[in-house]
């Protein structure tokens, strides 16, 4: 036997960025997180990214956007596969306090005030395009003042 360490017994001192949102579930499948970094909502200590295949390491402050929500969090770790949710969390710092997260701005107002519903026609389709679907025929039956 020799005395040198295996490739298992070491740990990896860096990962593609596309596997490792994955892993830390930042993404459902790696075919998203890599669409995520191509997209540039990706940025690994304030560069932005466009290659899934960027290499991240421990330390690294990664500032995601998904679904205009920004998160920053600070990579402490690597994974083998894909695991749980609970051993995800351990692969990364939040740092973005949940007061400070960037969100979508709420469509109520800021007084409290409740504003009325607006009625909104149903969807118009073109001409020929088929039938309507279950949603559509239950808009039209609801403007239409029918109920079934």
């Amino acid at each position: 036997m020799s005395d040198e360490p295996s490739d298992a017994d070491s740990a990896p001192s860096s990962q593609r960025l596309d596997k490792w949102l994955w892993f830390a579930r930042f993404a459902k499948t790696r075919t998203l997180a890599a669409t995520l970094i191509a997209g540039g909502k990706v940025r690994v200590n304030r560069e932005r990214v466009i290659k899934p295949a960027q290499t991240v390491r421990v330390g690294d402050v990664l500032t995601i956007v998904i679904t205009r929500h920004v998160q920053l969090v600070r990579v402490k770790g690597f994974a083998e596969r894909r695991g749980p949710s609970a051993a995800a969390r351990l692969l990364y710092e939040e740092l973005t306090v949940e007061g400070d997260a960037i969100k979508p701005q709420s469509a109520a107002p800021p007084d409290g005030e409740v504003r009325p519903a607006i009625e909104v026609a149903p969807v118009q389709r073109p001409a020929g395009s088929g039938r309507p679907t279950k949603k559509e025929r239950r808009e039209i039956d609801k403007f239409h003042g029918k109920s079934r």
